[in-house]
């Protein structure tokens, strides 16, 4: 356990390095930097995107915002891995939001557009539909699995500041999570 314990703070100290390099622009840094944690950033972020496409621009995005704001890197305020995810995550749901509003200003273009040719009861009814089965899927959870997803996803914190808020470690927040979201998958019948 030390041993792991003593990797990730060498990992930690070294990504740091390569974070301030690239804040004076070191080339060779940030191709270290994009090497060395890629893998993590890209599946985080295809983790809330659920589509490869997404989730490769929005990589390539938060490698832009690193390279632009590497210089903003405060090693006394959190890890190196911290802050990159924290990037990743918060541009990420950003893209979530933006597809959202996306296809609303769609709907809202069509209804104008074609007019009120569909049936706003009917439309309500299924809204309020979806919006119970949601609801009776969050009861199947547990009390902690459903505060933590309520306060990533409806609360809009990051994994960290759920830990931070619960006062757990990260990867007890990073389990119920994704317990919590494999429920709510079965529990909806979402594949």
């Amino acid at each position: 356990m030390d041993s792991a314990i003593t990797a990730r703070a060498s990992e930690s100290f070294e990504l740091a390095a390569l974070l301030e390099r690239c804040g004076r622009s070191d080339r060779q840094a940030f191709a270290e930097l994009y090497d060395r944690t890629s893998a993590r950033v890209f599946g985080l972020v295809l983790r809330v995107l659920h589509d490869s496409g997404y989730a490769e621009e929005t990589t390539q995005e938060v490698y832009l915002q690193i390279w632009r704001t590497a210089a903003n890197f405060d090693p006394a305020k959190g890890s190196a891995v911290t802050w990159l995810m924290t990037l990743a995550h918060r541009r990420a749901v950003d893209r979530v939001r933006a597809e959202q509003a996306h296809a609303q200003r769609e709907v809202t273009y069509g209804a104008a557009t074609l007019g009120n040719e569909f049936d706003e009861v009917t439309e309500e009814v299924g809204r309020r539909l979806e919006q119970q089965a949601v609801r009776e899927s969050l009861a199947t959870l547990t009390e902690t699995q459903r505060e933590a997803i309520s306060l990533a996803y409806f609360g809009g914190r990051t994994y960290a500041e759920v830990a931070t808020y619960l006062g757990v470690g990260l990867p007890t927040v990073k389990s119920r999570i994704r317990d919590g979201l494999t429920r709510l998958k079965k529990s909806l019948g979402v594949t």
